[in-house]
């Protein structure tokens, strides 16, 4: 079986860029530019990859998202460096993230890379759209994030490696530790809600209570909120739990919409660019002009000779 690996670009980059101290000739921060080269070529090794995709959060990539909620993703902290290694006014830091991810992406145009950017579209719904591109019917792939909003694609051909916490998760792993099945999974978030983007859920109800009260959300049948509502309310016995679900159910289905990704919010035209992007992909690796950006970037801490074993496996 063949392997892909898609990589949430944002996701991987921020790790490295809070982390590394690497500074280029200049004295510049580069750290999160070469960091995520480095951790792409251990991912890529790893799993065997015949071919490796990053997606990115587009131009207003949150949009639709914040039209359904204006909290959305509001009040998250800033990104910043780790003052140990680095210190720069807060003005020139959040210039030099730009930096490098632009440097970042200008790495990955010469390398044997899918990249993926689209405006109005998050880089959540291209991953959704991307395993199911038919190209990689019968492929493996493997999500890189530590976004528990992949969960819920989780499938036989379908995993999540999570770098953070060095563990690859998969339809069997969510169903024996959460005890509900990646189909249900986004509804269950939906009632507990995500602190991450600031989306609130209802009060005492985890993801242990969720697959307690509601036990059938371990099949493999896909349910839906109103399914949930409609048992809350011909429950007998009413638990408190069961009443904040049916006072709270346009707040569930409005976390719904936002964290489903069976169905990704994007447009036709660029959905037609993200296909067209992957048939019309060529592998070729632009071995000098690689090297003299990493001379420019004084990255020779990257084990090129690696990266491009790495890399002599993509083809096509």
């Amino acid at each position: 079986m063949k392997n892909v690996i898609i990589i949430d670009a944002l996701n991987m980059f921020l790790r490295s860029y809070v982390v590394s101290p690497h500074l280029n000739k200049k004295g510049w921060p580069i750290g999160g530019t070469i960091g995520f080269m480095k951790s792409l070529q251990k991912v890529a090794r790893d799993f065997d990859a015949d071919e490796i995709i990053v997606a990115w959060d587009g131009h207003e990539g949150s949009q639709r998202r914040r039209s359904m909620n204006k909290g959305y993703k509001g009040g998250r902290k800033p990104i910043r460096f780790n003052r140990r290694m680095v210190e720069l006014p807060e003005d020139k830091e959040e210039a030099n993230k730009g930096f490098q991810q632009v440097r970042l992406m200008e790495y990955l145009n010469e390398m044997p890379v899918i990249q993926l950017i689209a405006d109005f579209t998050e880089a959540d719904d291209i991953i959704a759209l991307v395993i199911n591109h038919p190209r990689y019917n019968g492929w493996k792939k493997t999500i890189i994030s530590s976004d528990k909003d992949f969960f819920q694609l989780c499938r036989d051909d379908v995993q999540i490696y999570r770098p953070i916490q060095k563990k690859i998760v998969t339809k069997q792993t969510i169903i024996d530790d959460f005890k509900i099945h990646p189909k249900n999974f986004a509804v269950a978030r939906a009632i507990e809600g995500d602190k991450s983007d600031n989306l609130p859920g209802i009060r005492g109800a985890g993801l242990k209570t969720i697959a307690k009260r509601f036990p059938y959300l371990i099949r493999e049948d896909e349910y839906e909120v109103a399914d949930i509502i409609r048992d809350c309310a011909m429950q007998g016995k009413k638990l408190k739990i069961h009443e904040n679900i049916q006072n709270n159910e346009k707040l569930i289905k409005d976390n719904y919409a936002i964290m489903q990704l069976q169905f990704p919010n994007i447009r036709p035209m660029n959905r037609e660019i993200i296909k067209n992007a992957i048939n019309d992909f060529d592998p070729y690796f632009d071995k000098i002009k690689f090297s003299q950006m990493l001379a420019e970037d004084d990255g020779l801490s990257l084990n090129f000779n690696d990266l491009q074993a790495v890399f002599r496996k993509i083809k096509r």
